[in-house]
């Protein structure tokens, strides 16, 4: 499955964005689709995951009640929402595939990455 995420920007401290994960190539439903995120300087850290359906979802315990995270699989489509911006959210984010499987937080057990959006939230 092929990935592209989209929806980063530049945003005050606050703010919300909505970040997009397009899936093409294969059948989308078959995936868990985790989200990470890589600030410069740091190791890529666990966001935010959902299973196939969307039933399940886990989000990082650093972002829980900030950030949430969905699935629609009849637009191949994952989003997460950013609400409550802070500067220290500031990274490039990534979303990643792992089929027919449970939701994960190791980034090693996602096998499929898109190319990633920058998100820069400003203080």
């Amino acid at each position: 499955v092929q990935l592209q995420a989209s929806g980063g920007g530049l945003v005050q401290a606050g703010g919300s964005l909505r970040l997009s994960c397009a899936a093409s190539g294969r059948t989308f439903s078959n995936y868990a689709i985790g989200w990470f995120r890589q600030a410069p300087g740091k190791e890529r850290e666990f966001v935010a995951a959902v299973n196939w359906s969307g039933d399940e979802t886990y989000v990082d315990v650093s972002v829980k009640g900030r950030f949430t995270i969905s699935r629609d699989n009849v637009k191949n489509t994952v989003y997460l929402q950013l609400n409550s911006l802070k500067p220290e959210d500031t990274a490039v984010y990534y979303c990643a595939a792992r089929i027919l499987g449970p939701i994960r937080t190791q980034a090693s057990q996602y096998a499929s990455w898109g190319q990633g959006t920058q998100v820069t939230v400003s203080s």
